[in-house]
């Protein structure tokens, strides 16, 4: 069923709900969760569900004959396992179904100037992804990072040919700015996605996101978003 033949609540937003990567990254999440997860990704349209590598082939048989993409997380949330560690956990995500992989980047190398390694690294799971179609978004965790290293962090999944930038795993410190989404949408140009994460629980934390650049919004709080309904504080992914 496609978003113009359903029927949907009072106030939704459908354009909105295209953007979002309905997100369940939490440790104690069960099965039941994640087909509530799914479910409600049907029901509302959302453009993926993004889950823990182990749920992905019950998300994926799931989500079968659906618009709805799977997503899942590489080298989450630290960012620091080996290259070629991601490079398998990518490589047997995407047999299990996943289309779409948010992977970490390497965060103490950006840190540590060693720029050959973070972009080798990225690289490594852009070209096992993109083997098989998968799209790829590089988790920047902008919270730990200066505007410079943001700006230097972008131009290298730029470099690697990623498809998007993302802002945070919401396991760390900080979350999604406005000013962060800007920054990283000059850096990249219109050549990539922005995806913005961690902390987005309202309609109109999600479109300001947007309207900075956004493309692509991950959010646990996504039915509330695009009922514009209210959402208790809690953790974001």
């Amino acid at each position: 069923m496609n978003p113009t033949e359903q029927s949907f609540p009072s106030g939704f937003d459908v354009a909105l709900a295209a953007m979002i990567d309905h997100t369940l990254l939490k440790p104690e999440a069960t099965l039941a969760d994640i087909d509530r997860l799914c479910a409600e990704a049907r029901q509302y349209s959302f453009a993926s569900v993004c889950v823990n590598p182990s749920f992905v082939a019950r998300c994926r048989r799931v989500l079968e004959n659906t618009p709805v993409k799977t997503c899942t997380v590489i080298g989450f949330p630290l960012g620091a396992t080996s290259t070629a560690a991601k490079v398998a956990e990518t490589e047997q995500a995407i047999r299990h179904g996943a289309q779409e992989v948010d992977m970490v980047q390497h965060v103490g190398m950006l840190k540590s100037g060693n720029r050959d390694y973070v972009r080798d690294d990225i690289a490594a799971v852009v070209r096992t992804a993109h083997l098989s179609g998968a799209v790829v978004k590089v988790i920047l965790e902008t919270g730990l990072l200066t505007d410079e290293e943001k700006r230097v962090a972008c131009e290298l999944a730029q470099e690697a040919e990623a498809d998007f930038v993302k802002t945070s795993t919401g396991f760390s410190v900080g979350g999604a700015t406005e000013a962060d989404i800007a920054l990283m949408r000059r850096t990249v140009g219109h050549t990539m996605g922005v995806k913005a994460s961690g902390g987005i629980r309202t309609r109109e934390q999600a479109l300001a996101m947007r309207s900075a650049g956004a493309t692509r919004i991950g959010a646990s709080a996504g039915i509330a978003i695009v009922t514009a309904t209210a959402t208790s504080p809690s953790n974001t992914y």
